[in-house]
């Protein structure tokens, strides 16, 4: 996340191809830099295509819902440079970093944590976010590597953003809040606003 200058993956799920571009664009003026689309949605090799021949450079394009060695390979391919998990497998970490990809694996406990900082994880995707609490990641953090970056994700919004910010996270991932299938891009450009503002306020 220290790449982007807002620490935040808009999260696609559902995502159809034909909507990539609107989408991106929606997302990218708002300063939003990583954008994620998960393989369980309708053709998301398609969209990452779509995402990374439309937008600049400094926007990192990745897939999530990464599961398989298989499907780091099939996501790089289409031109991701980011593989999102929803656990900790440290053969996808390692196949991502083999590939030199960006690797933020799923973590629920402190053991899955451990695991994905030995395999190589580039942060660890707190997950389900609202399950671990902002005390636990806190506690996580009493004990990881210094420097470990966390993103919750799963119930973060507007509303408590700031305060997992406050705690010491480093990001987060926006799923539902910013983006439901079929959005109008105008609905999305303002919820990415509303999130950037926040982000500003809470990281100045």
């Amino acid at each position: 996340m220290t790449t982007a200058p807002i620490g935040l993956i808009a999260i696609l799920r559902g995502l159809a191809p034909a909507e990539a571009p609107a989408v991106g664009d929606a997302l990218y003026s708002a300063g939003l830099r990583a954008i994620e689309v998960p393989l369980n949605s309708p053709d998301p090799l398609d969209s990452v295509r779509e995402l990374r021949a439309r937008l600049p450079g400094d926007c990192r394009v990745g897939a999530g819902t990464v599961l398989s060695p298989a499907q780091v390979a099939a996501a790089a391919d289409a031109g991701a440079r980011m593989i999102v998990a929803p656990n900790t497998d440290p053969a996808v970490i390692s196949a991502a970093a083999e590939r030199g990809l960006d690797c933020y694996p799923g973590a629920a406990t402190p053991t899955e944590a451990f695991t994905a900082v030995a395999a190589g994880a580039s942060a660890l995707k707190l997950f389900p976010a609202d399950h671990i609490g902002v005390s636990g990641m806190k506690a996580w953090s009493s004990v990881l590597p210094t420097g470990t970056p966390l993103l919750p994700v799963g119930g973060v919004d507007e509303s408590n953003l700031g305060e997992w910010l406050a705690a010491g996270a480093a990001g987060a991932g926006i799923g539902s809040s910013l983006y439901r299938p079929g959005d109008a891009p105008g609905a999305v450009a303002e919820r990415a606003h509303a999130l950037a503002a926040c982000w500003a306020r809470h990281t100045r």
